[in-house]
């Protein structure tokens, strides 16, 4: 019998595939347990719009990705930290700040999570920060850190 997974299974498959098992271990366990469900040509026409549906979605976001990624490569961030003797600086700019500092100059909302600093900005001076918009996309943005 052909099923249409609806979850991830571990000896089966991922969700969406479909796969062949006996008949007897669809009735008892894939169906009642709505892991699957038998691959009828409807439930096969739906399973094939819901894989357009999600490319097409998948293509948006990448889209959406791309223009917000050129639209941060030419915008600054100032970020203002105390400074002491030296020009050494009392404590860090972490992800959070520029998350922060982007919503304020610019008006751009970045989740403070996509902003990869490999280490806290310690010093003075301007940094490139990348910033993770898309698991194919990377984005570029600078970051100037200045006394307050």
């Amino acid at each position: 019998m052909k099923i249409i997974l609806l979850q991830d299974e571990k000896k089966l498959g991922k969700k969406g595939d479909v796969i062949d098992v006996s008949d007897g271990y669809a009735r008892n366990y894939v169906l009642p347990k709505k892991i699957g469900i038998e691959a009828t040509a409807g439930n096969m026409n739906d399973l094939k719009l819901k894989k357009a549906n999600e490319d097409k979605r998948a293509q948006e976001q990448m889209e959406a990705a791309k223009a917000l990624a050129a639209q941060l490569e030419d915008k600054h961030i100032v970020v203002k930290i105390k400074g002491g003797e030296g020009g050494r600086t009392f404590g860090s700019v972490s992800s959070k700040e520029i998350a922060a500092a982007c919503q304020e100059q610019h008006n751009i909302e970045i989740d403070k999570k996509k902003i990869q600093l490999t280490e806290s900005l310690k010093n003075f001076g301007s940094y490139e920060v990348p910033i993770k918009l898309h698991p194919q996309v990377t984005g570029k943005l600078m970051v100037k850190v200045v006394e307050a």
